[in-house]
């Protein structure tokens, strides 16, 4: 199906949103993706918007059971003798043993498949310099870090073929777990899916929480993602319904493997989750039915623990958790993993947790006292309010939108002024699942459908990213405190991958 006549079946009649919605429903795939300036084929070859009925996926020879693949960490050198801790990361195209017998094609970014684990603590100076060896553009955003606009990886700051960029910032914000991945205009999705992202930690020297953080041991971080495969390659071939409900596999990855295991000590043990995927909306709980904790979201620990069963990530927010393993010796605890939006139901991680004693932390007793001064600046903030901006998400003319408009990068959406309160009030238009990230800053969740009651215990945090399930709304406290640049933009976008790379995004600077 070409643009114009997707326009037309999906726009004329019965006029924008409306048609879009319907569309997605006919579960139509047509060329779309083509026609919009998405990605074509992924690793595995094929073309564009090509299958109305992808095959599943060969499970047979899929590598699964293997030990949890951990990062390498990297704390960086400083190799200039100039007070800057540098970070060399290649991206390049690789070869990963997701089967026993063949090789897939990926994109990894020092290794085979993903990247690795960035280190840094509040204060320092980095330089996390990336080299493109790909035959193609490419960027590498730090997702969740608080830098000049020009330094954020966004879509303006393209890394061509064999050229280095270099990120280059003072860290400042306090300890969270934030990532790093791809930003192309267009290319995303594509990107993401061919295993370009990594995991960036922040620790603060002064923070002394008494929580598990020997990296690899009893602090351990999680990347979570799906994917389809076809003869044995990761296959990236979206058609229209795919732009619509997001490109969703039938394989579930940790951290590159397919139900992996992971051998623990019968102590507390801490997980740093990420929902790494192009589109899927993911439940997490454990299938002993274990109470956990969630400490920290998207980029600060929340001022209390939270007891849960479930949690819920949509693409790109993170949560730490904590579960306290010392009563479950000899037993074998599964991650369980429900895909909300196909609801295909997977096995995340098997932990295997041994008699020997772990870290002994009386969770009754964890204070986690980090944010607390600055949660409690929620009722300041909001008689501070100096404007609120609404942000409406939608479809029009064959695209994806906000406020009707469809991403230019030669458009400045919002002008933010620098130290003033706002509330941004965004609503979910359609009947379909969206979220809502931001770029350089970290908001505060105050509403969802107009009530501070319905904002969860474990959303009062600072945030990034956050999900807007269909017709629903969010008010959202937001400040800009640093980096002024009337040139340089910064994006505020949906991260269901498909739908960023469809022009559901836009752009915002920060000036006095």
């Amino acid at each position: 199906m070409k643009r114009r006549d997707f326009t037309k079946y999906a726009f004329g009649a019965i006029g924008g949103t409306a048609l879009l919605q319907g569309a997605m429903f006919m579960g139509m795939r047509g060329g779309m993706a083509g026609g919009m300036g998405m990605a074509g084929a992924g690793c595995g070859g094929g073309h564009r918007g090509s299958r109305s009925n992808p095959p599943n996926t060969d499970k047979r020879g899929l590598l699964t059971n293997e030990p949890l693949f951990i990062p390498q960490l990297l704390t960086g050198t400083d190799k200039n003798r100039d007070g800057v801790k540098h970070f060399d990361l290649e991206i390049q195209k690789q070869q990963h043993n997701f089967y026993k017998d063949y090789k897939t094609n990926t994109f990894g970014i020092s290794q085979s498949c993903l990247g690795k684990t960035i280190l840094l603590q509040n204060g320092d100076k980095v330089s996390i310099n990336y080299t493109n060896k790909l035959d193609e553009n490419t960027t590498m955003h730090g997702h969740g870090m608080h830098v000049p606009a020009k330094m954020d990886g966004g879509a303006h700051q393209i890394i061509k073929p064999n050229e280095t960029w270099q990120a280059k910032y003072t860290v400042k914000q306090h300890a969270s777990t934030n990532w790093y991945h791809p930003h192309l205009m267009g290319k995303t999705a594509e990107h993401v899916y061919q295993g370009l992202s990594g995991m960036i930690i922040v620790k603060d020297p002064n923070e002394n929480l008494g929580l598990p953080d020997t990296y690899g041991e009893d602090d351990i971080v999680l990347i979570i993602q799906d994917r389809q495969f076809v003869d044995h390659q990761l296959d990236y071939n979206p058609g229209m319904r795919d732009i619509m409900m997001g490109y969703i596999g039938d394989v579930l990855i940790t951290n590159a493997g397919i139900e992996p295991k992971l051998d623990v000590k019968a102590g507390v043990i801490r997980f740093r989750l990420l929902n790494g995927s192009n589109a899927s909306l993911y439940k997490f709980s454990f299938d002993d039915n274990s109470e956990f904790y969630q400490i920290a979201t998207d980029n600060a620990l929340l001022e209390k623990k939270v007891a849960m069963k479930e949690l819920v990530l949509s693409p790109s927010e993170r949560a730490e958790i904590i579960i306290d393993f010392s009563k479950k010796q000899n037993k074998t605890i599964k991650l369980m993993c429900d895909e909300q939006i196909r609801g295909r139901k997977y096995t995340a991680l098997s932990i295997n947790v041994s008699n020997t004693q772990g870290a002994i932390i009386d969770i009754n007793t964890i204070n986690n006292v980090l944010n607390a001064s600055l949660q409690k600046a929620d009722s300041a903030y909001v008689t501070k309010v100096a404007r609120t901006r609404n942000f409406v998400l939608g479809g029009a003319r064959g695209s994806l939108t906000i406020n009707g408009k469809s991403m230019n990068m030669n458009r400045i959406d919002e002008k933010i002024k620098l130290d003033e309160v706002e509330i941004w009030h965004v609503k979910n238009n359609m009947r379909m699942h969206h979220n809502f990230h931001m770029h350089a800053t970290h908001f505060i969740p105050y509403k969802r459908n107009g009530k501070t009651s319905e904002v969860k215990a474990n959303e009062k945090g600072y945030k990034d990213c956050i999900h807007i399930p269909p017709g629903e709304s969010v008010d959202l406290l937001v400040k800009m405190t640093d980096y002024t640049d009337a040139q340089g933009a910064y994006m505020f976008h949906c991260h269901f991958l498909e739908h960023e790379d469809a022009g559901m995004m836009g752009q915002f600077v920060v000036v006095n």
